[in-house]
């Protein structure tokens, strides 16, 4: 710990060192063509190239790549160059690779670009971030932010630094626009319908969500291959430290819009669990490609099986709302199924419910559930008014009545509504560039993203308690 402190100390220094650079050419942005210079740092997740699946006019077609010689290097470079030659909408990508082992030094010194771009091993993205913005560059990174108690220090000094920067850092939190999420929330602050927010208990919480993924996917009848470090949680993080922070981030983006969550006064974290998914070495290789468990991974290895904790439950308040959150991530899915998703949020008008499972087969379903002392015809018809005022945006979207087993009511909201989950990082890169352009990123971003990485440091350090 003293060595921590010191070290803190010593980053605190650099980023008051560079504090007087409080506006650079390299961060003015006017909305203009080409004008956004795009620093790929270490790519390690296909998420690194999904912001160049597309051509977006504020991006320049320069692209500056720093990282390690290697597979993951590969595949990142492989998977732009699709883009360039795909035969519909070709993208036009020049990419300037430097691949020394002293990449982050190099990409520090020369200054090529304007904003790195974060999407790989999460054991050293917090330190990423943390350079990259005592530097003078903004910084649009993929979750998770922090993955441990340190880098949430860290990560918290970061913001410091690049508000002395007059820089930018900003999460990738795609599911914001996603068409369900949005229509959830609207319906959720729609107060004739939906009511108040319950508060709900620690048996019964007010919001609860699980969300179930696996380790071993295909994709176009090939295997999603990861890298071995996904394995390793101290590299990756744990479920809790991982996948919730969609979760947590979509559960305060709707119930307190543009609310500011200060950690320290409206957040208590009540408690944790987690627990490993055992993979075999067969298991690990078809995953990764990889024919042997890297000495990294030995401490988790027991009678020749893999235990990774990437499953965990996190049980918290903030402004006094029981949330309720579970991960879990099992190696492959049953022939025919794929990953699910449930939550239930309570009003005390009406509850609703998201539902992605067998039963649909496995595409989201939204419903609607008026609450037992509220009127029918007075719900039916605040929920028509809402239905109509968000057609205005959504047109095809529409209420199917229950059924005679059934009270819930289905926000139908057909395919053409929808966009897929590489389309919303294009979402997400537009916002942030809006916000380069105005030079006002909103308060209550910064308070909430630390809220939502205080919320899974805190609770994998209680998990690891019990």
């Amino acid at each position: 710990m003293k060595y921590f402190k010191i070290l803190f100390l010593f980053l605190l220094l650099i980023g008051c060192q560079l504090s007087d650079k409080k506006e650079t050419p390299m961060n003015t942005f006017n909305g203009a063509d080409g004008e956004v210079k795009l620093i790929v740092l270490a790519p390690g997740h296909f998420h690194a190239d999904l912001l160049q699946k597309s051509i977006i006019k504020q991006l320049n077609d320069t692209v500056y790549v720093y990282g390690e010689k290697g597979s993951e290097l590969d595949q990142y470079l492989a998977r732009v160059e699709s883009y360039n030659n795909r035969e519909e909408n070709p993208t036009h990508w020049q990419e300037i690779v430097y691949s020394g082992a002293d990449y982050l030094e190099k990409m520090l010194s020369e200054k090529k670009g304007n904003v790195v771009v974060l999407a790989g091993n999460n054991r050293d993205k917090t330190n990423y971030i943390f350079q990259s913005a005592a530097a003078g560059f903004n910084v649009l990174s993929d979750k998770p932010m922090a993955i441990n108690k340190e880098n949430f220090e860290l990560l918290k000094l970061a913001y410091d630094t690049a508000q002395a920067n007059n820089v930018m850092l900003y999460d990738m939190m795609t599911q914001r626009y996603d068409v369900f999420e949005i229509i959830e929330r609207k319906l959720l602050n729609n107060k004739e319908l939906f009511g108040e927010l319950l508060l709900g208990t620690e048996s019964e919480p007010a919001m609860s969500m699980e969300s179930v993924h696996h380790f071993y996917k295909e994709v176009s009848g090939q295997p999603l291959i990861r890298p071995a470090w996904y394995y390793d949680v101290e590299q990756q993080g744990e479920g809790i430290a991982d996948v919730t922070t969609h979760l947590i981030d979509i559960a305060h983006w709707k119930s307190f819009p543009e609310e500011e969550i200060n950690y320290t006064e409206d957040v208590e974290v009540i408690s944790a669990t987690h627990w490993p998914t055992v993979l075999s070495l067969a298991d690990f290789t078809k995953s990764t490609n990889v024919e042997t468990f890297p000495s990294y991974l030995e401490k988790y290895i027991e009678d020749d099986m893999l235990k990774v904790y990437a499953n965990g439950t996190i049980h918290y308040k903030v402004k006094d709302v029981n949330i309720a959150l579970k991960v879990i991530w099992n190696y492959k899915a049953p022939e025919g199924t794929g990953d699910t998703f449930s939550s239930l949020i309570k009003g005390s008008k009406a509850s609703l419910k998201t539902i992605q499972d067998k039963s649909t087969n496995f595409t989201k379903q939204l419903y609607i559930k008026k609450a037992a002392d509220v009127n029918k015809d007075e719900f039916d018809s605040n929920l028509h008014d809402a239905v109509e005022e968000i057609k205005k945006e959504y047109p095809t979207i529409s209420i199917e009545l229950p059924s005679s087993t059934s009270e819930e009511y289905l926000i139908n909201i057909p395919n053409e509504e929808k966009k897929g989950h590489e389309e919303h990082f294009q979402n997400v890169a537009q916002t942030f560039f809006e916000i380069l352009v105005t030079q006002n990123m909103p308060k209550w971003e910064v308070s909430n993203t630390l809220a939502k990485y205080y919320i899974i440091t805190t609770a994998l350090d209680l998990a690891k308690e019990n």
